[in-house]
């Protein structure tokens, strides 16, 4: 089993219980929230207000990994992402999460005070598996097909569940062996990251078996696109399906839920969770 308490570069994370992994994008370009947070000062205020929702980490991105994104250099990503990272550090007691594909913003973050590395491409560019080993935070590995500028042209599996199962225990092992110890590797299987809404629909259907691989599951479901697809709703009125989306993903094992949209997250998966752990005793 995963462990139940993460240290996050000295900052706890508790997944004894589901958690909400609060989003603060400071890009102009997000889906959601994409220019809203440009501002250091209008970040931190974010930030505040999604601990106060119950927020019990934050993840900080400077670059849109929406589809067809287009990549930003390492100097501009650096330059949207220290100064809030640092600003988060001194103002939080939660951990920071920095999510980013480059090693050299990994590395950065971390210096200024991020405790997680959240990375879409399973550290898989080169340098990345060494950087995280040596930086000694725990890392979250996505899967994605493709790259974000790309990723939606024409995603194919034969088998998604199996498929992202199996490159996520491989990069587990990646990293394991590179010297990032079991407790500190998250799975994420990487909703709208190369996958038609069949292919998220099944996999969300059988999370489960991507929990049993016994790595905390974090996922990414709010505001999605699936939801604009099955539903035909604009991204500002999906909050309600994406916390039904999250519960399920609580109810199947999920430790950590990324949203937008924090404080009716967190009500949903603590009644979800207080159904689970229900017994003979309550």
């Amino acid at each position: 089993m995963h462990p139940l308490i993460l240290d996050c570069a000295g900052k706890p994370l508790d997944l004894s219980v589901p958690r909400v992994m609060g989003i603060l994008n400071v890009t102009p370009d997000s889906f959601s929230d994409g220019g809203d947070f440009l501002a250091p000062e209008k970040a931190v205020q974010r930030a505040l207000e999604m601990v106060e929702e119950g927020a019990a980490v934050i993840d900080v991105g400077g670059e849109s990994t929406r589809p067809g994104a287009a990549p930003v250099d390492v100097d501009e990503e650096l330059r949207r992402v220290i100064p809030v990272i640092e600003a988060l550090q001194r103002e939080l007691t939660v951990p920071v999460s920095i999510d980013t594909r480059k090693p050299a913003v990994m590395q950065a973050a971390v210096a200024a005070g991020a405790g997680l590395i959240n990375d879409v491409n399973a550290l898989q560019a080169p340098g990345a598996v060494e950087t995280a080993a040596a930086l000694g935070v725990p890392v979250c590995l996505m899967h994605i097909q493709g790259d974000p500028e790309t990723m939606q042209d024409q995603p194919d599996y034969r088998d998604v569940v199996a498929e992202v199962g199996a490159f996520l225990v491989a990069r587990a092992r990646a990293c394991r062996d590179a010297g990032i110890a079991r407790e500190r590797i998250l799975l994420d299987p990487g909703f709208g990251f190369g996958k038609t809404p069949e292919h998220n629909l099944l996999l969300l259907q059988r999370l489960d078996t991507l929990v049993a691989n016994g790595y905390p599951v974090l996922v990414g479901l709010s505001r999605k696109s699936l939801i604009g697809n099955v539903l035909g709703l604009s991204v500002d009125k999906r909050v309600y399906p994406g916390v039904a989306l999250n519960v399920l993903a609580v109810w199947q094992g999920a430790s950590l839920v990324r949203s937008h949209d924090v404080r009716a997250t967190r009500e949903a998966i603590e009644m979800c969770h207080a159904v689970q752990v229900a017994g003979p005793g309550c």
